[in-house]
């Protein structure tokens, strides 16, 4: 697989304009959810939808009004952003509609010969340049793409259902693809909110091997156990068992055809079970029904799945399919596993893993195995990026279905990059960003805190243990430089504080919600502000006592954001700077803070109008004032974990964290 130069795609200044006219050949099912993505993520989009029928361009058109109505009922979109998404769309059923796309995406029935079929009749329209993709599942982009008479133009671009939700898309790197396409398809995507999977051009890809593959074995075991009581066993692993999930997608056929090629490329070992060809639809239960399973039965299941899914994860990664963090990555956000295999295998151990192996390799002969130590599949990092710019190691933060907050895993890993190279004279510094355009970073996962409510002296540890990262950063030598790409929450704005400088894209945000939660910011923001800009006081109180939300371009304005820009690219490049003008200085936060400014009453409710607890906000500005009288900045951060711990005790906090875990407001007014 061939590498790219940046892990972050953003990173690098675009080599084409984002796309302005995109054609979408096939109007069914996936095809209109595909072009509904692309118009929601970029409303002045003009998009053609072509099929060789008009019911389905009527059905899908109506769908991205039904689509847009429903976003605006729920609040996830304006008025005017739902008119951008049916405007400027046309469906035709002829092909010279397309003339003027600059990219095609192919969305037909996964028939080789129809989809070259389509892809000539593209080429005879389009202009030379533009872009020509195929949403297949399994098809290689060597096959589908032999007979064009510009194949560098073409790749594979494999969404999963429902397409306008599902984040995840493969792009596929084959030979033949010009230089720099791949990277600026990642780009796209990157930059409209997808999640781009790199992966080489094999039948099936990467995630499809493991989906089509966990619904083989399962069919496969149909004479130990019945698929309600497969799907049971199977929940441990997924939210949805593999026949629910068939039953949805109605995948019978494509098992067939997806198995059928890896056994005809790749042995026998992959042939379809034979009853997917009798059956339409499966006896399965809905995710969560109980289901009796005999105790044996169940773990002869539960290897067996296992062992399907560690089989092809390490001959994944043994053939350099793809990468071990984009398919744990994958396998959580586009088929719905509770945690990835390779994050399986490690939990499972050494000799577990071994075992559950070596028994699917006795039941399944043929299947792939490991070619080297187990342990070896699961040491990569899961939760960062690493990128090299200008001697500036940049670190892009990847948790997008957590809008990469940050939880212990991924604060390890930060620490673990700045440690190995701090000490390089090869590095002048670091910058920290955030995977994609929307957030830097969401805050802290709430973690283990629930569990620690009414222990004051656990959670004021606990809020010591998650500040190790930023205590570390206090003390560097080399300057960090956050990079703000989206908004940044509660910890993550924490963290931003602890670097040395602060860029931010010009539309970016910060807030501190954690009152809205009835408990206090615990690693830092009650302490750091006042020190570091005295002048912007007023500004934290508000951010702290009433989630005040903060404009990048207003924080700029009171030097809390040193730098901004208007394209990603820029951001980096800005932040990069930074690092290279603070390299030769010294930094750090003063030890002492200035005369506080008066915190002025406030009644309690916040920016929002949602009502706050009073008792909060007192400990709050008494956590305020006692950190800015102390001697040390330890001495100051120190106070905010005490506070944070009797935070915990309130019943105000009991009252937020419930609220936050059942998906409610909270009612502050009966708690105080």
């Amino acid at each position: 697989m061939t590498p790219h130069r940046y892990a972050n795609p953003l990173i690098a200044p675009p080599t084409r304009p984002m796309p302005r006219h995109v054609g979408i050949v096939g109007a069914g099912t996936i095809g209109p959810d595909i072009g509904y993505y692309l118009k929601s993520a970029l409303p002045n989009l003009s998009l053609t939808l072509v099929d060789v029928a008009q019911a389905p361009l009527d059905a899908a058109i109506a769908r991205f009004g039904e689509y847009a109505r429903k976003a605006v009922a729920r609040g996830k979109m304006s008025a005017v952003q739902a008119d951008g998404v049916t405007q400027g769309l046309v469906g035709s059923l002829d092909y010279d509609a397309i003339a003027g796309c600059d990219w095609v995406i192919e969305a037909a029935t996964e028939r080789l010969d129809l989809k070259r079929r389509i892809f000539a009749d593209v080429e005879a329209r389009v202009a030379p340049d533009a872009l020509v993709t195929s949403n297949t599942s399994s098809l290689p982009a060597a096959r589908l793409f032999e007979a064009m008479r510009h194949p560098e133009r073409a790749t594979v671009t494999h969404f999963f259902a429902p397409a306008w939700r599902n984040p995840a898309v493969e792009v596929i790197d084959w030979p033949l693809a010009a230089p720099g396409l791949l990277d600026h398809l990642r780009r796209v995507f990157t930059a409209t909110g997808k999640v781009p999977l790199t992966t080489a051009d094999v039948p099936c890809f990467m995630l499809d091997r493991i989906f089509d593959n966990w619904c083989n074995e399962a069919a496969m075991l149909l004479g130990q156990a019945s698929a309600r009581q497969i799907d049971a066993v199977a929940g441990e692993f997924v939210h949805a068992g593999p026949f629910f999930v068939l039953n949805l997608a109605h995948g019978n056929p494509i098992i067939i055809e997806t198995n059928t090629l890896q056994a005809e490329e790749e042995g026998e070992h992959y042939r379809p079970a034979t009853v997917f060809g009798s059956v339409e639809r499966w006896l399965a239960g809905a995710p969560g029904d109980r289901v009796d399973v005999p105790a044996d039965a169940a773990a002869s299941i539960r290897d067996r799945l296992a062992g399907v899914l560690f089989s092809q994860s390490v001959d994944i990664l043994d053939r350099g399919i793809g990468r071990a963090a984009d398919l744990d990555l994958g396998c959580r956000i586009a088929l719905g596993f509770r945690r990835g295999p390779l994050d399986l295998m490690r939990d499972q151990g050494e000799a577990q893993a071994a075992r559950i192996l070596e028994r699917f390799a006795r039941e399944r002969p043929g299947m792939p195995m490991p070619r080297q130590a187990i342990a070896g599949y699961w040491r990569f990092r899961r939760y960062v990026e690493v990128d090299d710019v200008d001697q500036v190691k940049i670190v892009t933060l990847r948790r997008p279905e957590a809008r990469n907050a940050l939880h212990d895993g991924m604060t390890d890993e930060i620490l673990e990059v700045i440690r190995t190279h701090e000490r390089d004279a090869a590095v002048r510094g670091f910058v920290i960003t955030g995977d994609g355009t929307k957030a830097f970073c969401a805050g802290a996962d709430i973690g283990r805190f629930p569990s620690l409510l009414g222990d004051a002296h656990a959670a004021a540890q606990y809020a010591r243990d998650c500040s190790r990262l930023l205590a570390h950063l206090d003390t560097m030598d080399k300057p960090v430089v956050a990079a703000l790409n989206g908004f940044a929450l509660g910890g993550g704005f924490e963290l931003a504080m602890r670097c040395r400088s602060i860029v931010a894209m010009r539309d970016a945000w910060m807030q501190l919600p954690e009152i809205t939660l009835g408990i206090l910011p615990g690693i830092g923001a009650m302490v750091v502000p006042y020190r570091r800009w005295p002048a912007a006081a007023a500004v934290f109180h508000g951010m702290l006592r009433r989630a005040e939300k903060i404009s990048a371009t207003r924080a700029h304005e009171f030097g809390i954001v040193d730098g901004l820009a208007d394209e990603p690219h820029a951001l980096v490049a800005l932040a990069v700077a930074r690092v290279h003008a603070l390299a030769a200085g010294a930094g750090g936060i003063a030890g002492r803070a200035g005369a506080l400014a008066p915190l002025v009453p406030v009644e309690p409710f916040a920016e929002s109008g949602m009502a706050l607890s009073a008792e909060a906000i007192a400990l709050m500005e008494a956590a305020i004032r006692d950190a800015a009288a102390a001697p040390t900045l330890a001495d100051a951060l120190e106070i905010g974990y005490r506070a944070f711990g009797a935070s915990a005790c309130t019943a105000a906090a009991r009252e937020g964290i419930a609220a936050f875990t059942e998906r409610r407001r909270p009612d502050f007014t009966r708690t105080g």
